[in-house]
């Protein structure tokens, strides 16, 4: 996070709470990587640093309760002094730039005891998972998809008050940008795809945002059949006659928004139908959101209401929002995965249906389970132009 947004108390509760994990299995040092393939934003979540990072944990005291110690290995060591919170910081230059030498030099400064349990992230490969294991003969290497990295990103499911805080200031900033777009739709000053996606991201920029949170997905009437349109935007004619597509999103101080919205014009009776059922089914999924339900129920009633029209969502109702644009929880119809619903929680919900000939519709808003419901944070709609 920027300096100033999140209080050092929450990154010491957090890694207090990782620090209880590591306990529980006996773990010594864990390895985080926020690296270019491999990317992690636990890291900016434990410390504020924004990437490009090895974070080395700790198990330092159990005694009243299990802390750790935190070692921040920085690409850009100017960068980590200005938003970077950790007990010691050495520049990965010291360790040559390379992971080996940096956990080696990690659990001798950390004093790590020999047989100790040392957990690498669980996307590491193979072929460097052996060359750890090669290495580090006089520790136990874990590496598995159930450890202390998952233990993290389930933790990063639930925001806390300052999480929620900015998350709610990323909303509001595209609510912003929401009505910019369809004014300027409506009066002409946006008349290309490209037209949508650069305004998105020169408007959001000057808002304070780090940018869009991922790359703007603007479909013209000719494009927006697919998904995710391929490419992201064009030269093409965006908002003409038919049906299209515009999804994008703002990252302020790391966090993330993710709304959708479909133009309509001149719509042919197939695609009228569509957008009704698509507005019908975003409607039947918020007010249905709420503390204890069930993500894979609250998919399934979306699925059910489009299969009684013989339609098909191809992709999943929602997707957890964060210091990821797609992170814990995912709301579709499996049982893999499923989780309830809790207060904290932010995520979309994005129904949408698509056709080849016909075109797409979604309709995408980001939602807070409170304690009495949920709260709708974006303003996204069906534009009827």
């Amino acid at each position: 996070m920027g300096r100033g947004i999140i209080n050092v108390n929450h990154y010491k509760t957090r890694l207090e709470k990782i620090a209880e994990q590591m306990a529980q299995e006996g773990t010594a040092l864990v390895m985080f990587e926020d690296t270019e393939g491999r990317r992690d934003t636990t890291i900016r979540w434990l410390t504020g640093h924004p990437g490009d990072a090895l974070l080395f944990l700790a198990l330092e005291s159990q005694q009243p309760s299990p802390s750790c110690k935190t070692l921040l290995v920085p690409w850009d060591i100017i960068l980590a002094k200005a938003y970077a919170k950790a007990d010691l910081v050495i520049p990965y230059n010291d360790f040559d730039r390379t992971p080996l030498k940096a956990i080696k030099g990690a659990a001798e400064k950390l004093k790590i005891s020999p047989g100790s349990k040392i957990e690498i992230p669980p996307v590491t490969p193979y072929p460097a998972f052996l060359d750890f294991v090669g290495e580090l003969t006089a520790f136990d290497i874990i590496c598995h998809d159930k450890g202390i990295a998952s233990h993290a990103l389930n933790l990063r499911t639930i925001k806390d008050a300052q999480e929620i805080a900015v998350l709610r200031q990323a909303a509001e900033i595209t609510n912003t940008m929401i009505e910019l777009l369809e004014r300027n739709v409506r009066s002409g000053k946006i008349k290309t795809e490209a037209d949508a996606a650069l305004f998105i991201e020169l408007e959001s920029r000057k808002r304070g945002c780090e940018g869009a949170s991922f790359e703007t997905l603007a479909a013209g009437q000719d494009r927006s059949f697919g998904i995710h349109a391929f490419p992201a935007w064009t030269a093409a004619l965006f908002a003409g006659p038919g049906l299209s597509i515009l999804d994008f999103g703002v990252r302020y101080s790391g966090y993330c928004s993710d709304v959708t919205l479909t133009f309509v014009r001149d719509p042919s009776p197939p695609q009228q139908k569509m957008v009704n059922l698509v507005e019908k089914a975003a409607k039947l999924a918020i007010e249905a959101a709420a503390a204890g339900v069930e993500t894979q129920a609250l998919a399934a009633a979306v699925d059910d209401l489009f299969a009684k029209s013989k339609k098909k969502m191809p992709h999943g109702l929602g997707h957890g929002l964060g210091l990821d644009v797609h992170e814990y929880p995912f709301i579709r119809n499996r049982s893999e995965g499923s989780r309830k619903l809790e207060p904290g929680m932010v995520f979309t919900i994005e129904p949408g249906l698509y056709d080849p000939v016909h075109g797409g519709c979604r309709l995408e808003n980001d939602i807070l389970i409170t304690e009495t419901g949920s709260e709708v944070l974006t303003a996204s709609r069906i534009v009827w132009l």
